[in-house]
């Protein structure tokens, strides 16, 4: 494979991330007041603590998944048989919303997490806080459709859009977080 190829590997697979991407960009700009956990703790410790709330949940999967459909319109104008890399129309938009909400529940189980282990929420976590989102929607998403992940991300010289992947997220979150800080979206900047 040449040069050109897999850099054309590298940024399709980023192109299909981008709901997973997006969803807890959404999700903090949906943020309510009721807890995904109600305000309960378990153990003397919040379940997942005050910045998790219902309406972020839903709603930042769902503009998520509002976005993933837009790339899918966006490819059916030049490609409409594979849609760069989701697939059939059923197919696509199960990968889009298992993408999108898998990021949310990564994400969610990051802050469980964090609250055993007696982190403050927003309290710096390094590796977990860059990389949450995307263990939760490849774990999610292999669920639903393995071979859609395989093929995408794992077979051949596909490795090289999951590497990809792995190499930009912890600059993607940075860049994101310091963004939504500026803008007062975040009480701080990581």
């Amino acid at each position: 494979m040449d040069v050109i190829g897999v850099l054309s590997i590298m940024l399709n697979g980023l192109w299909l991330f981008i709901p997973a991407m997006l969803s807890n960009t959404f999700a903090t700009m949906f943020g309510g007041k009721t807890k995904i956990d109600f305000g309960k703790s378990w153990h003397g410790k919040r379940i997942f603590g005050d910045g998790k709330s219902w309406s972020g949940f839903i709603g930042g999967g769902a503009c998520a998944s509002l976005v993933g459909l837009a790339i899918v319109g966006i490819s059916y104008l030049t490609d409409s048989v594979d849609t760069w890399g989701y697939g059939g129309f059923y197919s696509n938009i199960a990968i889009i919303v298992c993408l999108a909400y898998g990021a949310l529940l990564g994400d969610l189980c990051a802050a469980f997490v964090k609250r055993r282990l007696g982190l403050a929420r927003g309290q710096k976590a390094p590796i977990l806080d860059q990389y949450d989102f995307v263990a939760g929607a490849f774990i999610i998403t292999t669920i639903f459709n393995f071979s859609w992940v395989y093929a995408t991300y794992f077979e051949g010289w596909r490795i090289c859009a999951f590497i990809i992947i792995l190499l930009t997220m912890f600059f993607i979150h940075r860049i994101a977080n310091i963004i939504g800080y500026r803008i007062g979206l975040k009480k701080e900047p990581w």
